[in-house]
């Protein structure tokens, strides 16, 4: 196992967690991106510090972080959305409590409030960073582009759009801005280009802000929510999978960094799901064959998400091929034997054990008797290493008791945090 403690670009993540929200439907990919060129420039016209120019970039890429569904994610994408402060504000509730991104959820949360000459400066008595105006203005000019057309004959009708609506929706300020930078072809061509990942990476090479591992071990439990939250179904199970398997790889003598690797992994393991849709994840009936096949591929895409960022190889093994087997019967890569890793094994048995002894809406979690027989058995099969089956079946009380106390944690964040949202209302009001 690799000792070396990690290093990861918060840009990079930023970047994963994007393509991951774009999962949740393909109409507007690179809409996030598009939004962070967009206000970067805007913010370097306006003269903001380096830093507000880098909380501005990722507010950008995570502005849409609360649209935990499809209905929310093409709503979002209508130029007047009329739930627009929803999906701001639930962001904004993701992202709170990590210390790091306090004031990219304070930019996110106002992203959608109009200027109303003048008035738009405060909401409820809070001054409104300027960084979430400008958000908003790069939000609805990415908007305003047919991506299926040429760019440059698009540019007077969409500074039209934008202009009529200076003052009212907009920073008029702000506006100004945008028509000094509108007049440069490569301004938009940027914008459109398949390769605007570098040019992002470009921009954020003034900050290169980097994450250790304790940054980022705090940063993937805000991210795992955007998984876990999107039901009541789902919102404690990445919870329960770090926690069991960092108790594993404690019994297997792993040290303290290796322990917050595989607890990283454990929250990211789902990522995929995002590419689910809710009716598949929630079904509390039988899975059709098709049905299975969806959600057989999201192991696939936690893989590809987590392979573009740079050191996060063991993270990714350990996330990624928790449905492997040992027999070479998983999925999606069918990996077999000796080239399954110890922490991927270590992940199945956690996953599953998380998954029969967690309450699920439609049944009762299993008994001790009940969930070792199962795991007996997937062991026999050659689905689990037996030698991490034996661990749970000496450490059951232990293992169950950290499991649920991970979960009840959880599970208070998740009612805590709907009840934020239930109370926020659909729109900002008057």
């Amino acid at each position: 196992m690799n000792k070396k403690d990690l290093d990861i670009s918060l840009l990079d993540l930023t970047l994963m967690v994007s393509n991951a929200i774009d999962l949740i439907s393909p109409v507007l990919n690179n809409h996030h991106k598009q939004v962070a060129y967009i206000a970067y420039n805007i913010g370097k016209e306006l003269e903001l510090s380096n830093k507000n120019r880098n909380e501005l970039v990722i507010a950008s890429l995570l502005h849409d972080i609360g649209c935990l569904n499809l209905g929310d994610r093409i709503s979002a994408l209508e130029f007047e959305s009329e739930n627009a402060y929803r999906h701001a504000v639930t962001g904004y509730f993701l992202l709170k409590d990590f210390e790091d991104l306090e004031n990219v959820g304070r930019v996110i949360k106002y992203h959608h409030l109009h200027w109303k000459r003048g008035k738009g400066k405060y909401y409820e008595k809070e001054e409104v960073p300027i960084e979430s105006h400008i958000v908003h203005l790069a939000d609805r000019i990415s908007v305003a582009i047919d991506q299926e057309k040429e760019i440059i004959g698009q540019v007077n009708k969409i500074n039209t759009i934008i202009e009529k609506n200076s003052d009212t929706m907009f920073h008029p300020e702000l506006v100004k801005i945008f028509q000094r930078i509108k007049s440069k072809e490569s301004f938009w061509l940027d914008v459109v280009s398949p390769s605007i990942d570098d040019r992002l990476r470009k921009m954020w090479a003034e900050c290169n802000l980097q994450l250790d591992l304790e940054k980022l071990l705090q940063i993937t439990k805000v991210f795992a929510r955007i998984t876990d939250f999107r039901s009541r179904f789902t919102s404690i199970h990445s919870s329960g999978v770090a926690a069991v398997a960092k108790a594993l790889a404690k019994e297997l003598q792993w040290s303290e960094a290796d322990c917050k690797k595989i607890e990283i992994a454990g929250y990211l393991h789902d990522l995929g799901k995002l590419a689910i849709p809710n009716e598949i994840l929630m079904k509390p009936d039988r899975l059709t064959d098709e049905e299975y096949n969806i959600i057989k591929s999201h192991a696939y895409y936690s893989y590809h998400l987590l392979d573009e960022i740079d050191g996060l190889q063991d993270i990714n093994t350990y996330a990624s091929y928790h449905h492997e087997r040992l027999d070479g019967n998983g999925y999606p890569f069918h990996i077999i034997g000796d080239a399954l890793e110890e922490g991927a094994r270590i992940m199945a048995v956690a996953d599953v054990f998380t998954a029969i002894t967690e309450d699920r809406p439609y049944r009762k979690g299993m008994s001790c008797e009940k969930t070792l027989d199962v795991l007996a058995d997937m062991e026999k099969s050659f689905a689990l290493d037996g030698r991490i089956v034996e661990l749970i079946r000496l450490n059951f009380e232990e293992m169950n008791h950290i499991r649920s106390l991970a979960q009840q944690r959880a599970s208070i964040e998740y009612e805590s945090f709907a009840q934020e949202v239930a109370t926020a209302g659909e729109k900002y009001h008057e």
